[in-house]
């Protein structure tokens, strides 16, 4: 089991940028696909992942809602996944989860993730 573990959440204001940062130990991420999943306050966490990138750094998808704004990537030698958000607006306030798993499909969704960090909390507001 890998145990994740979520960081660089907080209160920022629209239009503001956040890197969240998720510590995977252990594990050669290059062999993993890998995902940022988000629950909205008052709500499950949602199906479809906010960003995700496949083995190898293969293939990304992201949710049409945050394309050209926030940016998934993995850096092997740190065991680290992180996800660059950029021009934030309220809506994407929530608690973002990192995971990763062994399957890949597309659209991303969180039952072909195998192993999940507690999440990290982003605010967007004024």
């Amino acid at each position: 089991q890998v145990q994740l573990v979520e960081s660089g959440g907080g209160l920022v204001q629209p239009g503001g940028s956040l890197r969240l940062s998720c510590t995977a130990p252990g594990i050669n991420l290059d062999s993993y696909a890998v995902g940022w999943f988000r629950q909205a306050p008052g709500k499950q966490r949602e199906e479809k992942g906010v960003a995700c990138l496949g083995v190898s750094e293969g293939p990304t998808d992201y949710r049409d809602s945050v394309k050209g704004r926030f940016f998934i990537s993995t850096d092997n030698a740190k065991n680290t996944i992180y996800l660059q958000m950029n021009n934030l607006a309220p809506e994407d306030t929530g608690i973002y989860y990192c995971a990763t798993g062994r399957r890949w499909i597309v659209p991303c969704r969180d039952y072909v993730m195998d192993d999940w960090g507690k999440g990290t909390l982003v605010t967007v507001s004024s």
